[in-house]
């Protein structure tokens, strides 16, 4: 665990700490500054005892309990249930549906995070904060997505072994981080969960067709700590504060560790 401060305030600028959470829907400020005391609150790092303490919204990274909170009430993070059909993007040149139908109401302008092809549905983040959305998009981020695909034929469990232990695609090898045959397959079809982390373009697809069951219909049940659960296919909800403390937590811990390099090519799946 960091160690407390020596209570000394990190300055003279900016707005107090426990201001700043209350705003954030955190605590009230009472509860705040009790928090602060009792030391469940870092700043930038590290351990702050001291009720005077001030932050920077803007630019100091601040977490409750080891987990991260967004300061700047300006940002916005959705979730979305992208049905079939609809482009990930924001103006598809070729007229086709894009995202526009379901962010064309809200107040502020949002983009995705990374993208699902016209022929996946399931869960896509949008927000309008670009520092969040250059770490999640890098390679090295490695996010783990889980996915339910409905493929063709009886998947037997040497297939999907073979799946968690490696195959070999044109562009190199890929292994799921793991894998499971669902029940509820009908007919000449089955249900197969894959989680998997990377970012390669429609790899899902890619993997299931190298072992000789092609993808008829595919979902994106989960991104990294975001699970869809009961969202409608086609609706657009914000996301709670436990679930953008789990993401902002996860991506700041990834942006700390990576080293170098830019956002890279944004994967399809």
């Amino acid at each position: 665990m960091t160690a407390p401060d020596s209570g000394t305030p990190r300055s003279t600028e900016g707005e107090r700490l426990q201001k700043v959470l209350a705003a954030a829907g955190v605590a009230s400020r009472r509860i705040v500054e009790e928090m602060i005391v009792a030391g469940r609150i870092e700043v930038n790092g590290r351990i702050v005892t001291e009720l005077g303490t001030r932050v920077d919204p803007l630019a100091d990274r601040v977490a409750v309990d080891g987990t991260a909170v967004q300061l700047d009430t300006e940002k916005r993070y959705y979730m979305l249930n992208k049905p079939r059909g609809v482009v990930s993007s924001m103006l598809d040149e070729q007229g086709r549906p894009d995202l526009r139908r379901f962010t064309d109401d809200l107040e502020e302008r949002v983009y995705n995070v990374g993208r699902l092809d016209q022929d996946t549905s399931g869960l896509l983040l949008l927000t309008n904060d670009g520092e969040l959305a250059h770490v999640l998009a890098h390679p090295s981020f490695g996010v783990e997505k889980t996915y339910i695909a409905k493929v063709r034929g009886r998947v037997p469990a040497q297939v999907i072994q073979q799946l968690k232990q490696g195959i070999e695609l044109e562009d190199g090898p890929i292994k799921a981080d793991r894998a499971r045959l669902l029940p509820g397959g009908d007919g000449g079809y089955s249900m197969v969960e894959l989680t998997l982390h990377s970012g390669k373009n429609r790899i899902v697809r890619r993997m299931m067709a190298a072992v000789g069951h092609p993808v008829v219909e595919l979902v994106r049940r989960q991104f990294g700590p975001l699970h869809l659960g009961t969202l409608r296919s086609g609706h657009l909800r914000e996301l709670t504060r436990i679930e953008l403390g789990n993401l902002l937590t996860i991506a700041r811990a990834a942006d700390a560790g990576r080293t170098g390099g830019g956002a890279g090519r944004k994967g399809r799946d």
